[in-house]
């Protein structure tokens, strides 16, 4: 059976990064990109956590990460602070400047919600949810 399911994700991920962050240029968020975005979403769910971590949860490349990083501490969107547990690492954590963006994120994030789910019904959206849960739980366990 031929499937296209994995180029299917591939060009949502492409698009949907496109159409997300032309809604942040619509509402005139200019102090950070979709990519950063995926980044602060977390830093608002797990604030102060390593690079290492950082990296398990969006599912970025240290190396990726690192540069992507370095410019939002630029922006001064977070600062890296040393771990008190182990000198060698530093932990990420958010400014008052991205505290104060979130609720504009927030926004953004339900208008690509109603991208994305437009005529779909709530079960549906419930269902596909799981069947992501299970296709990125099987992706995960091949790179252990």
């Amino acid at each position: 059976m031929e499937t296209q399911a994995g180029f299917l994700i591939t060009q949502i991920k492409q698009i949907g990064g496109r159409v997300f962050d032309k809604i942040l240029q619509k509402e005139g968020i200019s102090e950070f990109n979709g990519a950063q975005g995926k980044i602060l979403y977390v830093l608002w769910q797990h604030d102060c956590i390593s690079i290492i971590e950082l990296s398990r949860l969006t599912g970025l490349a240290n190396t990726t990460l690192t540069s992507m990083l370095d410019r939002m501490e630029a922006a001064e969107l977070l600062h890296r602070l040393p771990d008190p547990k182990d000198r060698r690492k530093s932990l990420i954590m958010l400014t008052e400047k991205s505290e104060r963006l979130k609720e504009s994120y927030d926004k953004v994030s339900l208008k690509m919600h109603e991208v994305y789910f437009k005529n779909f019904s709530t079960e549906e959206i419930i269902t596909f949810e799981k069947y992501l849960r299970r296709v990125l739980n099987n992706v995960k366990e091949e790179m252990q």
